[in-house]
C-alpha cells in the first residue's frame, strides 16, 4: 500500500462515519437557530417549517442541527426526526401518547421526547436565577382574561370532581387469595 492511500482512506471512513450518525428531520414550525441549546443565546439564524434539517446532536430539550448552512440549536418539539416530514404522524403520535386513556404509562415515554430523562433528573439541581426568570413571565388576573378575551375565549363552569371512594380492606385473610 501506498502511505498516501492510509489517510485517505481513513479520512474518508470518518466523513462517511459522521455521516451516518447524523439524522435528518424535518422543522414542525418556523423557529430560531441559537448558537447555544438555551434561549437566552445569541440566535444564529432561523428555519422555517417544511424545511429539512440534519440532526447532528441532542442535549436535553435541545437539537444541534444544520439548516442549509446554517448551524445551530432548536428547540427539541420544533423538528420531527425521521422520515415522513410534515404529513406524517410524528406530532399526532406525540399528542395521541400524552392523551391516551387506555395506557396511561405512554405518557412517561412522552416526557422522553421532550428530553428529559433519568439522567437528566439526576443531574437537576435548584436554580434561583431561572426560577427569577420565570417569574417575569407572571400576569394578573386582569391581564389573563384581557388576553383570552381577545382570542375570542369564554369562561366555562366546570362540574367539581367525585371524591373517589377509598379502596375496600378484605374483612378476613381468606379474601386476599
Amino acid at each position: 500500500m501506498k502511505p498516501d492511500f492510509i489517510p485517505a482512506a481513513l479520512l474518508l471512513l470518518i466523513a462517511t462515519t459522521s455521516s451516518a450518525l447524523a439524522a435528518s428531520g424535518t422543522v414542525l414550525r418556523t423557529d430560531k437557530l441559537y448558537s447555544q441549546p438555551s434561549a437566552t443565546a445569541s440566535v444564529a439564524g432561523t428555519a422555517a417549517k417544511g424545511a429539512s434539517v440534519t440532526v447532528l446532536a441532542k442535549q436535553g430539550g435541545w437539537l444541534r442541527v444544520t439548516a442549509g448552512k446554517t448551524t445551530g440549536w432548536m428547540r427539541l418539539l420544533s423538528v420531527r426526526v425521521g422520515a415522513g416530514g410534515l404529513s406524517s404522524s410524528g406530532l399526532g403520535d406525540v399528542v395521541g401518547a400524552a392523551t391516551t386513556r387506555s395506557d396511561p404509562s405512554r405518557v412517561v415515554a412522552v416526557a422522553g421526547l421532550r428530553g428529559l430523562n433519568e439522567e437528566d433528573l439526576k443531574k437537576a439541581t435548584f436554580n434561583a436565577d431561572e426560577l427569577a426568570r420565570l417569574d417575569k413571565w407572571t400576569v394578573t388576573a386582569a391581564q389573563s382574561k384581557s388576553f383570552a378575551s381577545q382570542a375570542g375565549l369564554v369562561a366555562v363552569q366546570v362540574p367539581i370532581l367525585v371524591e373517589p371512594k377509598p379502596a375496600q380492606t378484605p374483612q378476613s385473610s381468606w379474601e386476599n387469595n
